[in-house]
């Protein structure tokens, strides 16, 4: 009887997709001896969006997490997703930053390190798998799957033979958006079969649908190891069911040496768990089979939702959701995962929004183009790159030589908060925040985000308003469904509805009002309502001069001062939106002569950030 190896990823990959990553510690170790003692191959409790997560949230040290989980599992081997050159990260580190990340995670309890690369860059990946196995650890090197004119079999065959060179332990098959289908996984699986000879890995996000078939599938073209996840926590944007799998195999003559009997306690515990995290589930992280089509994960979807509900566009999703693959053919067909699905994804929500295709560039749109990413798989739109980086020419090599070693100068820069090698990692991945987290930890004064009580918060309707309802006017009956909504600090604040399934736009003048949806800690950091300056104080934009954004985010940079003299096309502020940094340009040559913001600041459309005169 064939054995087959399960992963389980509850405590990583399920709540980050069903509930943005919010599950905490203390919420996760009651059910570790219980995981512990069900022979699973391995338990992914580590990276991915958990990093970021820990330390903009939650509050909690990711590396503590990290030391209690390894206690709390004594006899099962922790797995990470780490990105590469990227580690957990959105920019490439230096390789003696790979290297000390590495150890440290090896250190602080990671036994198997599944590492890709969002552009199947096999040169992204090498130094990482060099550092797992230096630290004799299990290195599983990964495919990012994706379809587009130049992904094929061949293509994901000489990608694996390169894996497998690098010394790679295992291979897994990242299916992030649940595109793969049964006929192609058998294909696919049956080929690397034949093609290499360490164990195949399966991981396939359920959004269309497919993968519980894929799943068996890759089972009976010889892959021997399956992601799945609890059911607490499973199908949707999420993974196949750990439970209904295991039956599956096992009917089918498998065996998997779990006991079935034994999660049914640890699903209750986490069923019920997850109701106090009530106010972070999405309607989009649901079955949706047109992922088939637009190829944009459940996670990005809910990011883009969200910045178009500030920016009242709600209503353009599919249009979004439309350009999301033009964009994706003018930068040569990435697979979408992060951080080429957030590239991608503002990029798009920018094009719609703003209404001229690339009009505002982001700065890692630019990035990309000058191969500060790595290699794209296709050919690049050369119209688009010139206008992104003009005569700028593209490194063609490496992506990190270019990097010189930055632990010694970031040691120099945390000196004053970092307490370990660990601190200084947090500080490399996330210098503002990790700063800000670091600082707190020390003065004892750290505060998580507040999780709502549902039953109160109904009671005091302070968070609640209708989006969707019936009105009857003069006996006819109208379906009403309100997608967005304007600036409140216009004198006519316009809602954007759809009347029986046709778009509208009302405008509505305030005559008297009372506070609903008032700031909480729960509230993101980055939501514009939160911003350092009251909404609506800054002056509206009157001439060409008054820079804007196209897009609610947070003031990273400010380059310039009052008084200086620039020249149209110069950069004059970073800004940071969906996790991605954007550079406003001045649209006209002038003496700068007001700054509105300060660094940090939220801020949102239609409000001038920086004022230029002639």
């Amino acid at each position: 009887m064939k054995k087959i190896n399960i992963t389980e990823l509850v405590l990583r990959d399920g709540h980050q997709c069903h509930i943005a990553t919010r599950l905490r510690t203390e919420d996760m170790l009651p059910v570790c001896p219980m995981l512990d003692k069900l022979n699973f191959w391995s338990i992914e409790a580590w990276g991915g969006a958990t990093f970021d997560a820990c330390v903009r949230y939650l509050k909690e040290d990711p590396w503590e997490r990290l030391t209690k989980l390894r206690k709390a599992l004594p006899n099962s081997k922790i797995q990470m997703l780490l990105r590469g050159q990227n580690l957990l990260g959105y920019r490439h580190y230096s390789d003696d930053v790979v290297d000390m990340f590495v150890k440290k995670s090896a250190d602080n309890g990671v036994d198997i390190f599944r590492v890709f690369d969002a552009l199947n860059d096999i040169r992204n990946i090498e130094v990482s798998i060099r550092a797992v196995k230096k630290y004799k650890k299990h290195a599983e090197g990964t495919i990012s799957y994706t379809t587009s004119p130049v992904h094929n079999i061949e293509y994901f065959v000489d990608l694996a033979k390169k894996i497998e060179e690098l010394g790679c332990d295992s291979l897994a098959i990242k299916d992030m958006a649940g595109l793969l289908t049964p006929n192609v996984t058998k294909e696919l699986v049956q080929s690397l079969v034949k093609n290499i000879s360490i164990p195949i890995h399966m991981h396939c996000h359920a959004t269309s649908g497919l993968a519980t078939v894929n799943l068996i599938s890759a089972v009976e073209a010889g892959a021997t190891i399956i992601d799945t996840c609890n059911s607490s926590y499973s199908e949707g944007a999420s993974h196949p069911t750990t439970e209904s799998t295991i039956v599956a195999l096992e009917d089918m003559g498998y065996k998997t040496d779990i006991d079935l009997s034994k999660i049914d306690e640890i699903t209750e515990y986490l069923k019920e768990n997850r109701k106090k995290y009530w106010q972070f589930e999405s309607k989009f992280t649901g079955l949706d089979p047109k992922v088939l089509i637009n190829q944009v994960p459940g996670g990005m979807i809910s990011n883009l939702s969200n910045q178009l509900k500030d920016q009242g566009a709600l209503d353009r999703m599919d249009e979004v959701l439309k350009e999301i693959p033009e964009v994706r053919k003018d930068l040569g067909y990435p697979p979408l995962v992060t951080p080429t699905s957030q590239i991608v994804g503002t990029q798009a929500a920018l094009n719609v929004i703003t209404g001229e295709r690339y009009k505002t560039i982001t700065t890692e749109v630019r990035n990309y183009f000058l191969g500060q990413y790595g290699m794209p798989p296709g050919k690049l739109n050369n119209d688009i790159k010139k206008k992104a980086i003009g005569d700028q020419k593209e490194i063609t090599s490496r992506p990190a030589d270019s990097l010189k070693p930055e632990v010694v100068n970031l040691k120099a820069k945390s000196e004053s908060f970092a307490k370990s090698d660990e601190d200084i990692l947090t500080y490399a991945m996330f210098p503002d925040v990790g700063t800000t987290f670091l600082q707190e930890r020390n003065a004892g004064s750290l505060e998580p985000e507040e999780l709502l009580n549902e039953d109160e918060e109904m009671k005091k309707g302070d968070h609640f308003a209708p989006t969707e309802f019936n009105i009857t006017l003069h006996g006819e009956t109208y379906h009403i469904n309100l997608t967005g909504s304007g600036d409140p600090s216009e004198a006519e604040r316009p809602f954007y509805v759809s009347v029986d399934g046709i778009s509208e736009e009302v405008l509505v003048e305030t005559l008297d009002e009372v506070l609903v949806n008032k700031p909480n800690s729960s509230s993101s950091p980055n939501d514009p309502k939160l911003s350092n300056k009251k909404e609506g104080s800054r002056p509206k934009p009157t001439h060409d001069g008054c820079i804007t954004t196209a897009m609610p985010g947070k003031i990273v940079d400010i380059k310039v001062s009052i008084g200086d003299k620039i020249n149209a096309g110069d950069s004059v502020i970073v800004i940071e939106a969906m996790k991605m940094e954007n550079e406003i340009q001045a649209a006209k040559s002038g003496t700068v002569v007001a700054i509105n913001i300060s660094k940090g600041d939220e801020v949102s459309p239609n409000e001038t950030l920086l004022e230029i005169q002639s």
